[in-house]
């Protein structure tokens, strides 16, 4: 009796756990096809957004919102995933000419939108702009003027946007935003451009610069696929609202420390 008790247990154990592996698996094939064509997610990340990631002081996998996001995408699609890590936006859109990446974590941007299906943004962050504390640019609509120079994160949501925006200003490029931040102070530019978080924290231990109230631009962070990848984009697009809806992306945030971010209100389609 009691064997066949435990046999009957050990079934029923079994049973469950395959059954629960099986369920990890929602995606159709279709879509495990188009964004794991290897077998393996590979998600590129981009460490140049302290927003979005932060790096492990020990030299671990970084971690935050978009490591979060990547990993649990993974579980959906019942692959491994591999975190493609690049040092700013710029090199992450250059990438994807390689087929470098499946998925990525990027600001929408219409240069972007060329190369790269979109899903709706998942996180909102500002951009704006630090000065030196005894400058005359004093709000963000001071700052597009005649002989102005602002320095810039090369291939950055907020590059491709100023490049649109500014009718007067000069941009000045360095390759990464910590390049940009030390540019702007060693070759004495008139301001500098970037996420707000990241510019505060700079600021903070740098007494000489203010970052300005307000900002020049509303950064919509969202996830993407190479385009032609329709499938892949759509379930990337359903996956984005439910974590956003079931308040994810809200606890990923807080979890890496990063209250200021707002998670992105629901698609409208």
């Amino acid at each position: 009796m009691y064997r066949a008790l435990g046999a009957a247990i050990i079934g029923i154990t079994v049973g469950t756990a395959t059954a629960l592996a099986q369920s990890a698996v929602v995606a159709p094939p279709d879509v495990v096809k188009e964004l794991a064509p290897t077998g393996t997610l590979r998600a590129a990340i981009n460490a140049g957004n302290v927003v979005l990631v932060q790096k492990d002081p020990s030299g671990g996998d970084p971690r935050g919102i978009t490591v979060d996001l990547a990993r649990e995408l993974g579980r959906r699609l019942g692959v491994p995933v591999d975190l493609v890590v690049y040092d700013t936006a710029g090199k992450v859109t250059d990438a994807v000419k390689n087929a470098g990446w499946d998925i990525c974590f990027l600001a929408i941007e219409p240069a972007r939108a060329a190369v790269i299906g979109f899903t709706a943004p998942y996180v909102i962050i500002e951009g704006t702009y630090m000065v030196s504390v005894d400058s005359p640019l004093k709000a963000v609509a001071d700052v597009d003027r005649d002989g102005v120079r602002i320095a810039v994160s090369r291939g950055s949501a907020y590059d491709l946007y100023l490049s649109r925006m500014l009718q007067h200003a000069t941009l000045v490029r360095y390759p990464s935003p910590p390049l940009a931040f030390q540019g702007f102070l060693a070759d004495k530019l008139d301001a500098a451009a970037g996420v707000k978080q990241q510019l505060v924290q700079f600021a903070k231990s740098n007494p000489n610069v203010r970052v300005m109230d307000g900002r020049f631009q509303e950064i919509r962070e969202a996830m993407g696929a190479p385009l032609g990848h329709d499938a892949g984009v759509k379930y990337l697009r359903s996956f984005v609202e439910e974590m956003k809806a079931s308040g994810f992306a809200k606890k990923a945030l807080e979890r890496a420390g990063q209250p200021d971010a707002l998670v992105a209100p629901a698609a409208e389609n």
